[in-house]
């Protein structure tokens, strides 16, 4: 069969290069670059994505496209864009990116729910008098029409027969006799249906927050790209300004995304949104259901809701006329991909899809990456600064306690200080709330022998196993591999000596803190405790409705939540993190204390903050206590420019798994030396080291550092590197391009 154009497709499948199939008359009036299409390759058919349109194939004989998948392109120009400078930026696959890009229910079959609706075919009064004429005949179908009279429109037909407790035969009797008629209608799946919000104006704004929207404003008019960085403290009010940007946008006809941390997605922040552009808003988030974002997805891409509020990949959403992106909390590190290809930052795909759409950006934090605030000193953003809580009220007062003279006083390890306790005391008494923050779940982090030193650990990876209480086992939190019950007998020397447990969770904490002070109400958030869809809501909407004196929880408390009764928060224990070999340590550190402060004192109550700490001369806690940014960004930014780590360099974390240690390490360092053989000598390649988790899930980890001034050169050297030195079938290899961590 002769073709008069041809397609070139990129395949889901693992073929990293195109293919050419001819295309009918028919299909080339309908096909573009996006669209999915199903074509042969050996004898079956395999989905892809037409990646251009062209007059001559590249070889031939060539087969023709076997259907067109969808009747238009499922990724907009701009996004086809954006996937093309991403697979080259982070050396991955452009298949990867495309399939990332568009959720697994639009690429498959995914479609919308459809459900029968049951109208009345006659006049009430006509209903009524069949009704009665067949009562004593037709028991069953009277008792549907008794129903159908007391409807406005009509009722869907599950549940009509839910109502009748019967089955559908004289409904269809009904339909037949033309007094009811049926019809099929889409049903909406979104998240959002059914909750309740109030409707809210936009707040008077003070002279910070005024000055920051109207350079926001000056942008979105000119349809100008320009990247904003709102730094302001905790409670300064960066949400309204959020808020006033999006209207303005949808006054000028444009669309919107909002990003926020996974873990901050709660109703409370949805509800905010909802409360001023209602019908509007589309959620995107992992917790969806497939059907619920395939609606969410569609609702989008045909213009039904123009603002888009979600987690990381919601950056991708197909926004028609796009014209403002936020990214709520920049610094936050569930923005970042790291699991698998392409190990994208949401943050930089914000500012870089601003770009190609001509769209206004803006990052807002508390505590910004030392990246962006570096960007704005250097007139890269546009930097605009809230000093002031934005309802008069003020930060709160922190108070650091060497934890090392609690441990004296109460001859031991202890969760509390006397300090942290009779303030939580005293809220009980009066009725406000505390948060504590423990950035470790479980009851005891682990299970150690006093004779050989040695910690209980997963047998697939190498990490200790945390003891859950309730469970009553011991599980491995990267593989989730389960002992239960706990071994009596060490697992490594088999000593009949007692083990011992370790280590503090949040699970503990709970427990401790009821057997300190009695008849206390808590609510405990973690992991374990919102497993399930819409557990995490309802623990935050139980405490917000005062159903608990303390809120017990890891980093998911840290970020997002106004609870204006909160006047309390502990920090447990804020400086484990610092031990870690990694040269963002400091700045996590910095942040998280921050951002956990920030949840106290956000009513007319002032706020307190107990930081308990056993480096309380450390630095970085000292001035997180104080919340002085300005002052930690200067110091840490001066260590960075010395030893030549970001914003002062690009760096890519080359990372290599495989069933079998020694040889992965092998083919690990023989990467490093082809790789090195292809860099210039101003790329300095660290050594070949065992990740930070050195075993996850039975696979051996290895990995090296490749720094230097241009990323762009990295990512051509190691594709040029993959392939000469061709990856053995067991083993795999993974690139982090500006890795949040460099040990793990």
């Amino acid at each position: 069969m002769t073709f008069s154009s041809y397609a070139s497709v990129i395949l889901d499948i693992a073929i990293d290069k195109t293919l050419d199939y001819g295309l009918t008359q028919e299909q080339i009036d309908l096909a573009r670059r996006g669209t999915r299409v199903a074509v042969p390759v050996k004898g079956r058919l395999q989905s892809g994505y037409i990646f251009e349109i062209k007059s001559q194939p590249s070889y031939s004989p060539v087969k023709g496209v076997a259907k067109l998948l969808s009747n238009e392109e499922l990724i907009r120009p701009d996004l086809f864009d954006l996937a093309l400078w991403m697979a080259k930026y982070y050396c991955a696959p452009l298949r990867q990116v495309l399939k990332m890009m568009l959720p697994a229910s639009v690429r498959g079959s995914g479609k919308h729910k459809q459900q029968l609706f049951v109208m009345r075919a006659k006049t009430r009064d006509e209903l009524k008098d069949y009704c009665e004429l067949i009562r004593n005949k037709a028991s069953s179908q009277a008792e549907v029409l008794d129903i159908m009279l007391t409807v406005k429109k009509g009722i869907l037909l599950t549940e009509l027969l839910e109502a009748t407790k019967g089955s559908r035969a004289p409904v269809d009797a009904l339909t037949k006799k033309g007094y009811l008629l049926l019809e099929t209608v889409k049903i909406d799946r979104s998240p959002l249906v059914g909750e309740e919000y109030f409707q809210t104006k936009p707040k008077a704004l003070n002279s910070e927050q005024a000055k920051a929207l109207a350079k926001i404003a000056d942008s979105l008019d000119a349809s100008r790209f320009e990247t904003h960085l709102l730094y302001g403290v905790t409670g300064s009010g960066k949400t309204e300004i959020y808020l006033q940007a999006i209207d303005r946008a949808l006054n000028l006809g444009k669309g919107a995304i909002m990003l926020v941390p996974e873990i901050s997605l709660t109703q409370q922040t949805v509800e905010r949104f909802r409360s001023r552009f209602e019908g509007n808003i589309a959620l995107l988030h992992h917790r969806l259901s497939q059907g619920e974002r395939f609606d969410e997805w569609n609702r989008i891409r045909n213009g039904e809701a123009r603002i888009v509020i979600g987690a990381r990949s919601a950056v991708f959403s197909p926004v028609a006329n796009l014209g403002l992106i936020i990214v709520d909390e920049e610094h936050e590190s569930s923005y970042k991909a790291t699991e698998e290809a392409p190990c994208y930052h949401a943050r930089d795909i914000a500012v870089m899809r601003g770009k190609m759409t001509g769209s206004s950006v803006i990052l807002g934090s508390a505590t910004p990456s030392l990246e962006s605030y570096h960007n704005a000193e250097t007139g890269k953003y546009n930097l605009s600064t809230l000093t002031h809580r934005a309802e008069s009220t003020q930060l709160p007062q922190v108070t650091i306690i060497d934890m090392r003279r609690e441990f004296d006083k109460s001859k031991g390890a202890t969760s509390f200080s006397d300090a942290l306790l009779s303030a939580i005391k005293k809220r009980m008494a009066t009725g406000e709330q505390t948060i504590l923050f423990l950035n470790r779940r479980g009851y005891h982090t682990m299970l150690w022998c006093p004779q050989c030193t040695q910690t209980a650990k997963c047998r697939h990876c190498d990490v200790s196993l945390t003891f859950h209480l309730g469970d009553n086992c011991l599980s491995c939190h990267l593989c989730q591999y389960t002992l239960s019950p706990p071994p009596r007998q060490c697992p490594s020397c088999h000593a009949d000596n007692p083990l011992k447990f370790r280590g503090v969770g949040t699970e503990q904490v709970e427990k401790a803190l009821h057997a300190i002070l009695p008849g206390i109400r808590t609510l405990r958030l973690d992991a374990d405790t919102t497993r399930h869809k819409g557990s995490q809501q309802k623990l935050l909407r139980d405490f917000g409705s005062g159903k608990a004196d303390v809120l017990i929880g890891t980093q998911m408390i840290a970020k997002g939540l106004h609870f204006p009764e909160v006047t309390l928060v502990g920090i447990l224990n804020s400086d484990s993190s610092l031990n870690i070999p990694d040269f963002r340590a400091s700045e996590t550190v910095f942040q998280l204390i921050t951002q956990v402060s920030g949840r106290a004192g956000r009513g007319v109550t002032p706020g307190e903050v107990i930081l308990q700490t056993a480096m309380p001369d450390n630095m970085t806690i000292q001035l997180a206590a104080t919340q002085n940014y300005t002052k930690f960004y200067d110091s840490e930014i001066a260590l960075r420019k010395l030893f030549g780590y970001p914003p002062f360099s690009q760096i890519a974390k080359v990372a290599f798994s495989g069933s079998e240690e020694e040889a992965t390490a092998q083919h690990a360092d023989a990467f490093r030396q082809m790789l090195q053989s292809l860099l210039a000598k101003e790329y300095e390649l660290l050594p070949v080291v065992p990740a930070g988790h050195s075993k996850v899930k039975d696979r051996f980890r290895f990995q090296f550092l490749v720094k230097g001034p241009a990323i762009q050169v990295v990512s051509r050297a190691i594709d040029a590197a993959r392939a000469q030195l061709p990856l053995p079938s067991h083993m795999h290899l993974l690139v982090d391009i500006n890795p949040l961590s460099t040990f793990f």
